[in-house]
Parts: C-alpha cells; sequence; structure tokens
C-alpha cells in the first residue's frame, strides 16, 4: 500500500481501521434524533477528562473556542497582556485580541521549538495576564518552568494543546501545571472528529462550571441565564465519534512514536530531525525535520510521489493581521528561522515500515540533487 503515491495524512485508512465501530455509532445517533448535547456529549466528556487524568472537561465546538472561553473564564479584561509564541496557528492569538486582550509574543527554545521560559520571564510586566504555551507538533513545553514563572508572578496558564493528545511532561499531561488546557479535535489531529471540535480540561470546578456556561450562552437552564455566552456546543455526532476513536488513541499513538523511530534511524544526518526532549513523550501529531532549500526538497519529493507539508511557514508576528503590532523581521529569530526550514513528513498511525523507508530513501536522493 502506498509507497509511490504517499500521503501526509490518510484520514479514510483511519476511518477503515475502526468502520464497523463507527458506522454502527453515526446510526445509533441518528437514529436518536437526539442531536445537541445529551448523553453522547456528558460520555465524552467523562472520558475525556479520565483519559487526560484531569477532573473536568466541558466540551467545545473547536479548539479555538475553546481558548476564548478559558481566557473569559480567568477573567481576561481589556488590556491584559497575554504571553505567547509566533510560530503557531492564528487560532491561538486570535481569542486575545476578540476580548480586548494584548498579544505578546516570545521566541522559542532553539532545539524544541517551543516556549523558551527564559523569554517569558524578561516580557512580564504589570499588565501580564495569562501565558499560552503552544505544544507544537505533539511535545509540550517545559511547563515546569512555565508554571513557575507563573506562580512567581501571580499569572493564569492556559495550554494550548491542540496538537498534543496524550503528550506528557515529566509523565503529567497537559493542564496538570497549568489551570486550563485547551484541545482541538479537527479530523487531521491524533484524535480527530468528522467536523470541527475542541474541548478544555482543569481540575478547577470554579473553570469548569464557568466555561461550560459560556459554551451553552450562559445557562443554567433552557431558559435561564446567568450570564451572557455562546454557541459553542460539540455536537452529539462529533462527541460520539471522538468516543469511539478514543479508545484506540492510546495504541494509535505508540504506533506514530514507533513511526518516529523509524524516521530517526533511517533518515541521513544532513537534515535536522525533531527534537524529544528528555522528560518530554512526543506523541507526534506530525514529524518535523528543518532541511536548508526546504522549497526544493519539498517539491522533489512531491515529484517522487510523496506528500509532504509546511506548518506555519510565516510566523504571527510578520502576517498581515499582526502588522499592527509593529514587528518586523528579526524580532524572534529562532521562530523565523524554523518556519523557513521546517517540512512535515508523512505521519499517522497506518503509515508502515516500508513507506517510511521509500521516503527516508528519496530524501537521501533529493539532498544529492536539490540540497
Amino acid at each position: 500500500m502506498y509507497i509511490n503515491g504517499i500521503p501526509l495524512v490518510d484520514l479514510k485508512a483511519n476511518y477503515l481501521s475502526i468502520k464497523e465501530e463507527i458506522d454502527s455509532t453515526i446510526k445509533n445517533i441518528i437514529d436518536s434524533n437526539s442531536f445537541i448535547m445529551g448523553k453522547p456529549v456528558r460520555d465524552f466528556e467523562k472520558e475525556y477528562a479520565e483519559a487526560t487524568a484531569s477532573d473536568f472537561c466541558v466540551s467545545t465546538s473547536n479548539g479555538t473556542s475553546a481558548l476564548l472561553v478559558a481566557l473569559q473564564a480567568i477573567g481576561l479584561k481589556p488590556g491584559d497582556e497575554v504571553i505567547t509564541v509566533p510560530n503557531t496557528f492564528i487560532g491561538t492569538a486570535e481569542p486575545v485580541t476578540l476580548l480586548g486582550g494584548k498579544i505578546k509574543f516570545v521566541d522559542v527554545d532553539k532545539k524544541t521549538l517551543l516556549m523558551d521560559p527564559e523569554m517569558v520571564e524578561k516580557d512580564i510586566n504589570k499588565k501580564t495576564k495569562a501565558i499560552i504555551p503552544v505544544h507544537l507538533f505533539g511535545q509540550m513545553a517545559d511547563m515546569g518552568a512555565i508554571k513557575e514563572i507563573a506562580d512567581k508572578h501571580g499569572l493564569r496558564v492556559i495550554e494550548d494543546a491542540a496538537q498534543a493528545h496524550l503528550a506528557t511532561f515529566k509523565g503529567k499531561q497537559a493542564g496538570y501545571y497549568g489551570d486550563i488546557a485547551c484541545y482541538s479535535f479537527f479530523p487531521a489531529k491524533n484524535l480527530g472528529c468528522f467536523g470541527d471540535a475542541g474541548a478544555i480540561t482543569t481540575n478547577s470546578q470554579e473553570y469548569a462550571q464557568k466555561m461550560a456556561m459560556l459554551c451553552d450562552h450562559g445557562r443554567i437552564t433552557k431558559y435561564e441565564h446567568l450570564m451572557e455566552g455562546f454557541n459553542f456546543r460539540m455536537d452529539a455526532l462529533q462527541a460520539a465519534i471522538l468516543s469511539v476513536k478514543l479508545k484506540h488513541l492510546g495504541k494509535w499513538t505508540e504506533l506514530r512514536r514507533k513511526n518516529a523511530k523509524i524516521y530517526n534511524e533511517l533518515l541521513p544526518d544532513d537534515v535536522q530531525k525533531p527534537f524529544e526532549a528528555e522528560d518530554r513523550k512526543h506523541v507526534y501529531y506530525t514529524y518535523q525535520i528543518m532541511a536548508e532549500n526546504r522549497d526544493a526538497l519539498l517539491n522533489y519529493l512531491n515529484q517522487q510521489g510523496i506528500s509532504c507539508g509546511i506548518y506555519f511557514p510565516l510566523p504571527l508576528h510578520l502576517q498581515q493581521a499582526y502588522k499592527y503590532l509593529g514587528l518586523k523581521k528579526g524580532s524572534f529569530p529562532i521562530a523565523e528561522e524554523s518556519c523557513g526550514k521546517l517540512l512535515a513528513l508523512p505521519m499517522f498511525p497506518e503509515l508502515g515500515e516500508e513507506n517510511i523507508k521509500y521516503v527516508c530513501d528519496k530524501i537521501k536522493g533529493g539532498i544529492k540533487n536539490v540540497l
């Protein structure tokens, strides 16, 4: 299967591996004629809280809405500053500015490409309200150092764990060190649904209750509202699909890690392989190499029937949307350099060793021809 025609991600293969379970679940939801909230959503929230070792899980419509209600839950006010990184999807930053807050970008660690705690501490001032570390590509940031800094300055920590389902830092998942963790279940994610959905985990009952109300128009009964909120609900169909897939997530995660190990062994030293810190468990949402003349290598691999991807080629501070911040090229050199060199290779549980060998062989050929 594959060899010459390897996709970056294969959602169909994932579906076919559990087709009977998924089809039966979808039919049950349709037969019940209950599509919004209800038992499937409550069941998934309970299951995901248990899977992430969290006291509470609140389901949401997507990962961006999860971040938005998390920021509201901690009391973000107009003018408050939130520190995050520029080498991420815009969905990390949008909720801050939508609530009137101000984004403060910091550079990343050269090895992990994750938030650099030293840079965070330098940028804290009296307006700083929160820190949003991004667990990029499937590896958690240095949450021990980030929590220590947050505690020292009385700041809240909201973890963007959209790409890090079941990843750990010193044996603990997202939400253990931070106040709140936010997840995306976009179809291509390690735990992906058949549309858009997200979730928030926390060990704070106060935050959980407030976020649950915010996601459902601020109500406690059908027509009783304690506050204004949003329609950020997860629908029952997505919840039921996620419950099925969650049972397989541990196995799929280990297959991803196995695939990454094969890549690490077979790839040439001419490309920089992802760095997995000693105290982390990387779940490889994507497997990212860094290469000089990345675009030429991408084109070469595409010609060999290998689909690759470029994630976040332009860091947020250089996007037109954030031009008003007045940040120039060179503001965050490590993030900028990585965005120009990173290349995502095919990565999914069903990929298999033979296909990885083919990819690595073609990369060696690409190095001779284009690098």
